[in-house]
């Protein structure tokens, strides 16, 4: 295995001049696009196991998500034209198995994980009446006796050309993101404040030790009788996030909610019926939302793979994001004097997923750090802990032991 570890001379995020930072939440057309792509790939990988006792070849991450129509009101309102999601991709379709041929309802199966997902993250989205779910997934078929044969023993091949890139730790502004967007959708806060709306999108803007948080929620229509009630819980959404913020970040915090509303014209507002735009021709794709540590942070390298769809087992660009994270995780936390670390493994396709090409390591140590020949011999050796149990990555991901977006 080829693992390199390099030594960057700049200055880490954190203390730099100006920082940007984005989550696209829960509700948000291109979330919905991994989050249904994913609930695909995972209900094909129970399929697979139970009926097979391996994970066959898929690749469904071209989820693509048209917006509808609506007709939010205060008090009310109604979805006039349904949401379209098309779910494409390959899988297989067939397996010889004892010399029958075994069809996989392949369609059956990405409608049911998609609408089964909806149907847990909406509290006011219908995927029986606000939406319609289609799919255009390639067939492909295997002999199982050669798959199991081949398999056997052996870690699995890449079937990409491709890179997987990460870093670690997040800076206080990444995390004040990221933790944002989890309080405003998480059950507690829903409880609280009922009228927001699972579209939520955070945006951050950091100048020195000055933080603008910039906010799009969704607000429920129905539970929003007139403007003063929509008015008030924007401001119950800002203050709840500047309290919130004060206890994670020692920088001065400033919110706004919903900029392009016009107090003048309530038209402008942020209302929506089933809690997403999605609703009302906002859309949405695979692959354009967060990255695998749950955010957008466009001064760090960055990885352009979708990681939400790809087969668990061998498709480098979800098996090497999530490996570069966490290798870069677990470096951040245990190896002394770093500032910052950023891990890039390049696969070859056809190669054992365990040999990379390359892993790259490139760290930014602390000012007088000890010793930088100890500092790469541990960063080394994590790395080579991780590729030797690559394999794991797999159930981690199944078992929701690991973000993907």
């Amino acid at each position: 295995m080829a693992i390199a570890v390099e030594f960057l001379q700049q200055l880490p995020v954190a203390r730099r001049e100006i920082e940007f930072v984005e989550r696209k939440g829960l509700g948000h057309p291109d979330y919905i696009a991994d989050s249904v792509a994913e609930a695909v790939s995972r209900e094909l990988c129970k399929v697979y196991k139970d009926r097979f006792g391996a994970i066959l070849h898929h690749n469904v991450d071209k989820v693509l998500v048209v917006g509808g129509q609506a007709k939010p009101v205060f008090g009310g309102g109604e979805v006039t034209h349904p949401i379209y999601i098309l779910v494409s991709g390959r899988a297989t379709g067939t397996v010889k198995r004892n010399g029958r041929e075994e069809i996989i309802p392949l369609g059956a199966i990405a409608v049911r994980a998609t609408k089964t997902w909806l149907r847990n993250n909406f509290r006011f989205l219908d995927p029986e009446v606000h939406v319609i779910v289609d799919y255009r997934i390639g067939r492909g078929s295997v002999d199982l006796v050669s798959i199991y044969e081949e398999g056997l023993g052996r870690v699995p091949n890449a079937n990409d050309t491709s890179l997987g890139v990460a870093f670690a730790p997040f800076t206080p502004t990444e995390k004040l993101v990221f933790e944002t967007e989890r309080l405003l959708n998480s059950k507690e806060f829903k409880k609280k404040l009922p009228e927001v709306g699972e579209d939520i999108k955070v945006m951050a803007l950091r100048k020195g030790n000055k933080v603008h948080l910039t906010i799009a929620a969704a607000i429920i229509s129905s539970l929003t009788p007139d403007a003063d009630h929509y008015l008030s819980v924007k401001e119950e959404i800002r203050e709840r996030i500047l309290d919130f913020a004060s206890k994670i970040v020692n920088y001065d915090v400033t919110v706004d909610v919903n900029t392009a509303d016009r107090p003048d014209n309530p038209k402008t507002y942020y209302l929506v019926v089933t809690g997403t735009s999605a609703e009302h021709g906002d859309d949405g794709m695979t692959g354009r939302g967060n990255r695998v540590n749950g955010l957008i942070t466009p001064m760090r390298p960055m990885s352009i793979e979708a990681t939400a769809g790809k087969n668990p087992v061998s498709h480098v660009g979800k098996v090497y994001n999530v490996l570069a994270h966490l290798i870069a995780t677990k470096i951040a936390e245990e190896v002394k004097d770093i500032e910052e670390v950023y891990v890039k493994i390049l696969s070859q396709i056809g190669k054992p997923i365990d040999n990379p090409l390359m892993l790259h390591i490139s760290i930014v140590p602390s000012l007088g750090a000890a010793s930088l020949g100890n500092i790469r011999k541990e960063a080394e050796s994590i790395a080579e802990e991780y590729l030797r149990n690559v394999t794991k990555i797999t159930d981690m991901i199944l078992s929701d032991e690991v973000t993907l977006y």
